[in-house]
């Protein structure tokens, strides 16, 4: 019932009186309080409690938080709830924040836009909508249920209307910046490839002379795969955890990539089966502790896939919030080649056989077993729309890279796309919204096979080829240097006539 509530919440607040238990008559002495739940808020707060933090939010006229949490223990309420704040204690009552407030603090939760204040009242509303963070009522069934509902509406919401909003680069502003480009002291097509890179981008920002993509933000998203159990690598699950531990150490190989060009890396666990370092620059986003086994039945739910493609669409709108003017999608999940080739398999009608990679450097025996895994994946989701194939067999990180490229898409700004892994959610993201591929670059072409079918199937030339294949948003962070070349190079070029030339 709560599964994907990380995806969106970080922090859950609760009025108490009419909301986790039956309001009591306000001149009831203390003493003689009895605390009576609303429908079944103690098994669900006590379920909902190991995916998020929770809280209490209460006015009392003269309660502090050990009184409210003695009354709460009589039912077994009291230790789901990290902090329980009163307004006797913060000297202001609802629909003033203050009470919401402090419970933000003393839980260490800085986002209220990844806050749900869940109460019965008018003020009860007020005081969220003061304080920025979500609101819901609570229902005859309790307020746990209150939360379900909350997410069931939420789940989906945010990529459903990035594609509703999707617009092309300016076909005006393309031609105008070739037409600027033959006029610049070079021969026409002297800078090759480059040129093509400029104008898109100069499309893309409006302007035949474009802004400077900068800075750029690399995001890696590190998820689990059930179909690790069937023997498709030969690292343990555990890697990916100490790799995410890793990216947040700054030691991995996109870290000091990144580096070099002045970026920033952060990681998001969507779907890590094992804990994961709490640090800053690593965001807690998990849908679900990894997938299930996508060679015996489906990898997700379709509310996972949507969860997870949410968490893409929101981290690209937080990010371009901030200033970020480009974003490069990175992975990390061992066994992540297997569901991305059956993805790439099942959408472009590729062979999976054919398509199917030695990913960490598989021997010839593990990848025949990985061949016949991916054509049986591949051939059960042939025919299924987009979205029933990424839940079938694909990834809670290769859904998360399909929402950040539709996210970038939405924010209009340049999205670099890395490798295979990156590629399948690209697959996915063109399947859902066409028009999203208009805004993105091939950072690389990976020596996956199936990278070049996705590349092809995408119409997308890379930047870059450089025999790579590690993931991580390598290939796409080295790209990104020849992209901030080609922007510049239209922006700040001399014409022949601005040199005195002809």
């Amino acid at each position: 019932m709560f599964e994907t509530a990380r995806a969106y919440l970080d922090l859950v607040v609760f009025d108490v009186g009419g909301t986790l238990v039956q309001e009591a008559d306000p001149t009831t002495p203390v003493a003689d309080l009895v605390a009576r739940p609303i429908g079944s808020v103690v098994q669900d707060l006590a379920d909902l409690a190991g995916v998020v933090t929770l809280a209490a939010a209460t006015d009392t006229a003269t309660m502090v938080e050990a009184d409210v949490r003695a009354l709460l223990a009589t039912v077994d309420l009291d230790r789901p709830l990290t902090a329980v704040v009163t307004s006797v204690e913060v000297g202001a009552a609802k629909p003033d924040p203050a009470s919401l407030l402090v419970a933000m603090e003393r839980t260490g939760v800085h986002d209220a836009g990844r806050v749900l204040f869940v109460g019965n009242t008018d003020r009860d509303r007020g005081a969220a909508e003061a304080a920025g963070c979500h609101y819901t009522e609570v229902g005859p069934d309790g307020a746990g249920r209150a939360v379900a509902d909350w997410l069931k509406v939420r789940v989906g919401a945010s990529v459903d209307a990035a594609v509703a909003s999707l617009t092309e680069p300016s076909p005006e502003v393309a031609q105008a910046a070739r037409d600027r480009h033959d006029q610049l002291t070079k021969p026409r097509g002297a800078l090759g490839h480059l040129e093509e890179i400029g104008v898109r981008l100069a499309a893309m920002a409006g302007s035949e002379r474009p802004a400077d993509p900068y800075p750029a933000a690399v995001v890696v998203f590190a998820a689990d795969h059930g179909v690790l159990q069937r023997g498709v690598s030969p690292w343990p699950q555990e890697v990916t955890a100490a790799m995410v531990a890793g990216f947040a150490a700054g030691t991995a190989a996109i870290n000091t990539i990144a580096s070099t060009s002045g970026l920033e890396v952060t990681v998001v666990d969507v779907g890590v089966a094992t804990p994961v370092v709490t640090a800053p620059g690593v965001l807690h986003r998990r849908v679900a502790a990894g997938t299930a086994d996508l060679a015996s039945g489906p990898a997700m739910t379709v509310d996972q896939a949507r969860a997870a493609l949410d968490v893409g669409v929101d981290i690209v709108r937080s990010l371009v919030a901030d200033g970020v003017r480009c974003v490069i999608g990175g992975d990390m999940g061992i066994g992540n080649t297997t569901p991305s080739a059956a993805i790439i398999s099942a959408l472009t009608g590729g062979d999976p056989r054919e398509l199917t990679g030695r990913g960490t450097g598989i021997d010839d025996t593990t990848l025949d077993l990985k061949r016949e895994i991916v054509a049986a994946a591949a051939d059960r989701a042939s025919g299924l729309d987009p979205l029933a194939v990424l839940a079938e067999v694909g990834g809670l990180e290769i859904a998360a890279l399909a929402g950040l490229m539709i996210g970038g898409a939405e924010a209009r700004v340049p999205v670099v796309v890395d490798g295979v892994i990156a590629l399948a959610g690209a697959v996915v993201a063109h399947a859902l919204a066409p028009a999203a591929r208009s805004w993105w670059f091939a950072g690389h072409r990976s020596t996956e096979p199936a990278a070049t079918a996705a590349l092809t199937h995408l119409d997308l030339r890379p930047v870059l080829d450089l025999d790579l294949r590690l993931g991580e948003g390598t290939g796409a962070a080295l790209a990104y240097p020849v992209m901030r070349a080609a922007a510049a190079v239209l922006r700040d070029m001399a014409t022949l006539e601005e040199a005195g030339i002809g």
